[in-house]
């Protein structure tokens, strides 16, 4: 694999202080490209609902590289979206369930729900390795009500001034369509966006 920033230790210590003091970040997943910070950083939720102008009233979802860091911050799953999990992630499903008491109000805009995903793209788990806590409070990267970016010179256009740092694909690209979005409580899967994953 081609080398990237992440292997830099420096560039990694630099990116973790930025990230603490609220900092935003843009990058490549499977699906559309995405923007995020830590999800316990107030002050970088903040920024992100700023930068796009989005409705407070919209969560940001969570993500990471692997499932089990994810895990703490929900509560609650059901056996068939535990089977959903193991056949799907990582790949395109976000999965909604009650949050735990880990996950801050301002990260769901004060929902007792979360969505979780772990994106398949080595960019996006080589970023989610070189952070602290492995996971980002995240959302598309466009300005709100506008298509999200689909390739590195579209993230550039769209946000790269109003954000920290806009990382590369390495060729890694996104495949464009967004993911199935599907709620999880009650033992009862609810598909509330379809995307490219079909759950029966």
């Amino acid at each position: 694999m081609e080398k990237m920033i992440f292997d830099d230790k420096n560039f990694v210590k630099e990116l973790n202080v930025k990230l603490q003091q609220g900092g935003v970040v843009c990058y490549v997943t499977d699906t559309v490209w995405g923007v995020g910070c830590l999800p316990d950083c107030e002050k970088g939720v903040e920024n992100i609902y700023e930068l796009k102008n989005r409705d407070r009233s919209k969560p940001l979802i969570l993500m990471s590289d692997r499932v089990d860091y994810l895990l703490p911050y929900v509560k609650n799953i059901p056996e068939n979206a535990q089977e959903l999990m193991e056949k799907y992630f990582p790949g395109a499903l976000t999965l909604i369930f009650e949050k735990s008491d880990k996950t801050p109000d301002f990260v769901t805009s004060f929902k007792n729900t979360v969505g979780i995903r772990v994106p398949a793209n080595p960019v996006f788990k080589r970023l989610c390795e070189s952070i602290e806590g492995h996971v980002l409070a995240t959302t598309s990267a466009n300005l709100s009500h506008q298509p999200p970016a689909l390739n590195y010179s579209q993230a550039v256009s769209f946000v790269g001034s109003r954000v920290d740092y806009v990382f590369e694909d390495y060729s890694f690209e996104c495949q464009g369509l967004a993911s199935t979005v599907a709620l999880a409580v009650d033992n009862n899967i609810k598909v509330l966006r379809q995307g490219e994953i079909i759950i029966n």
